[in-house]
């Protein structure tokens, strides 16, 4: 295992869940002298511990937003990368090179989409009742009020707490799970990195909302920079956020947004990386670990809305790109997106199928089809045997794997390296700084035969 860079790379994905105990010291005493020093730091560190280079929130421990904001972010990193190194020791041989952790120049206010709930509690000293907005509590529905958030996009903060202070006045009440009453249960706003565009999502109970033209008027008074309003219904007595049926109540209805030089319409539910800083990082050298010359057939698994398999199709910092991309996905209103994107940034090369990745892979396998490099990006339980054992058929001579959850894709690697391909290169990427997550890169080279 060799090792490229003298230092960490700050530059702008989710990831394997570190537990937040593997930052910590050894006893009180051991936590207090690593607060002065500078070593491991208890992950909920009071203000008067903090080592230089910690950040301070007044409910950290009581949110289940980040863990780590009292962990310098410097030793987050290293820490980070120690424990992908040991997990994929035994995969990579000498000739196999690991390259520092990318990290962010500036990790805070990273994340552009942000949810809240609202939820109504009786007041005792106020005696009156108020609206609570925030997070939960980790593991829980119970929500933390709070005023800011140091990783939130601030934007989309503000408007979040104009629409509480708004509710009252327009006779919006927030929704009781228990009693499944009230009117409004979430509000996500999204705001696009790149263009500034904003999209606000309210998530309501019904589907009438008598008082929509008032309110949103006011709402984009108040943030002239919101460019579109979307209700969208959720009757159900569930935890999953967003419900079926949606309707424009201003603009557009999407917003647009720009990643390694490509445009992407985003919609209330689309899937888009909520650190654009750090994604167009993790997808440039995605690509540039796929080794591109112009010529090859590259297939994009688990492609989502096309985003990394549309880049590979471009190519990155004025290298060729692939000749023809594949990209497939089980989920039509994906492929959709994904042609959509497509056909929106002229990019021809690029065709989406919607299907299972492994069933599509065996069919191509079976067919005795050719596939020059394999992008492949699963979800956080990793790949199928059946997917791997086709990948093996189909022998590309480089598979580049992104993975949210290196332990899955340790386990996935073990296969590949067991059946023809060596690990060529590694590449680990904080999309989500304060937290315990790691996004990792992984190139694969068959070995000659």
């Amino acid at each position: 295992m060799r090792h490229k860079g003298s230092g960490f790379s700050y530059h702008g994905a989710a990831g394997k869940l570190l537990a937040a105990k593997d930052f910590n010291s050894k006893g009180p005493r051991a936590k207090k002298a690593s607060a002065r020093q500078g070593g491991a730091l208890d992950a909920h560190a009071p203000r008067a511990e903090l080592a230089p280079g910690a950040l301070y929130c007044p409910i950290d421990g009581q949110c289940g937003g980040c863990q780590l904001l009292s962990v310098p972010y410097p030793q987050q990193l290293r820490e980070k990368q120690r424990r992908m190194e040991a997990l994929f020791a035994g995969l990579i041989d000498d000739r196999g090179v690991v390259y520092e952790i990318i990290g962010m120049a500036d990790p805070t206010h990273y994340r552009n989409k942000v949810v809240s709930p609202f939820v109504g509690v009786y007041d005792k000293r106020a005696r009156r009742r108020r609206i609570l907005c925030g997070m939960y509590a980790q593991g829980t529905h119970r929500v933390i009020d709070s005023s800011e958030c140091l990783i939130e996009n601030r934007i989309a903060k503000r408007i979040i707490l104009t629409i509480r202070n708004m509710m009252p006045r327009f006779g919006v009440a927030p929704y009781d799970e228990d009693a499944d009453t009230g009117f409004l249960r979430h509000v996500q706003v999204r705001v696009a990195h790149a263009t500034g565009e904003v999209m606000v999502t309210l998530v309501t109970r019904d589907d009438q909302f008598p008082a929509s033209r008032a309110f949103v008027k006011a709402l984009v008074k108040a943030h002239p920079c919101i460019t579109t309003v979307v209700q969208n219904v959720n009757t159900r007595q569930t935890n999953v956020i967003m419900g079926d049926k949606e309707r424009t109540l201003y603009g557009p209805g999407f917003i647009l947004d720009e990643l390694c030089g490509l445009t992407f319409r985003i919609s209330s539910k689309s899937f888009y990386q909520v650190n654009v800083v750090q994604t167009e990082e993790l997808y440039r050298r995605a690509v540039q670990m796929a080794a591109l010359t112009g010529g090859e057939i590259l297939m994009d698994a688990y492609c989502g809305t096309g985003t990394i398999g549309l880049v590979a199709a471009r190519g990155v910092d004025g290298a060729p790109g692939a000749a023809r991309v594949i990209g497939v996905e089980e989920r039509p209103d994906a492929v959709a997106d994904a042609r959509n994107n497509a056909r929106h940034n002229g990019v021809e090369a690029a065709e989406f199928v919607a299907a299972d990745a492994g069933a599509y892979m065996r069919d191509l396998a079976a067919q005795g089809a050719s596939l020059d490099v394999l992008m492949m990006d699963p979800p956080r339980a990793g790949s199928t045997p059946d997917f791997l054992k086709a990948a093996c058929t189909l022998a590309p001579r480089r598979i580049v794997y992104i993975s949210c959850n290196p332990q899955t894709q340790a386990r996935d690697a073990q296969y590949l390296v067991e059946h023809g391909y060596r690990i060529a290169e590694m590449q680990p990427v904080d999309m989500f700084p304060h937290t315990p997550h790691v996004e990792n890169i992984v190139a694969f080279e068959r070995m000659d035969r």
